[in-house]
């Protein structure tokens, strides 16, 4: 499986009209992933470890997961189809009866909050990165103007 993915990051994030764009990408390429409002803001508040009152949905999954021993092993967003994004979650529990891997399938917004909160590494698999465009020039002119939220 690693060589049929490449390791990404969360590079910016910009709130925008119909939602918030989420810069997703490494030193060769970015491309963006469009979230609800409130998704962006929640990758935004895991991402700056801003404290919050109580507890969102991504904090209860990851109490959950550490109460069975889970741990988010990483994230792989692995196409797109009629610009919908897709992501698989996977999950690993080591515990004295041995190993075992799940891998899910959830919505790229919840996969990028979860890897967010986790600090999991976040892949995207190549057949995809080589079809999305490269947004490298417009996140660095955001950037630049101070638009949006760099991570």
């Amino acid at each position: 499986m690693k060589r049929d993915v490449l390791p990404v990051a969360i590079r910016g994030i910009l709130p925008a009209n119909s939602g918030c764009a989420i810069f997703v990408g490494n030193a060769d390429k970015v491309f963006v992933i469009q979230v609800e409002h409130n998704m962006g803001a929640v990758i935004d508040m895991f991402l700056s470890e801003t404290p919050k009152e109580r507890p969102l949905t991504h904090d209860l999954m990851a109490s959950i997961f550490q109460g069975f021993g889970i741990k988010v092993d990483h994230v792989v967003i692995t196409d797109v189809k009629n610009s919908i994004y897709l992501a698989r979650l996977v999950l690993r529990q080591d515990n004295e009866l041995g190993k075992k891997i799940v891998e899910l399938d959830a919505r790229p917004s919840d996969s990028l909050a979860i890897a967010a909160a986790q600090k999991s590494p976040i892949f995207v698999t190549k057949t995809l990165f080589e079809k999305v465009d490269d947004m490298s020039e417009v996140l660095a002119r955001i950037n630049e103007s101070g638009e949006g939220s760099d991570s």
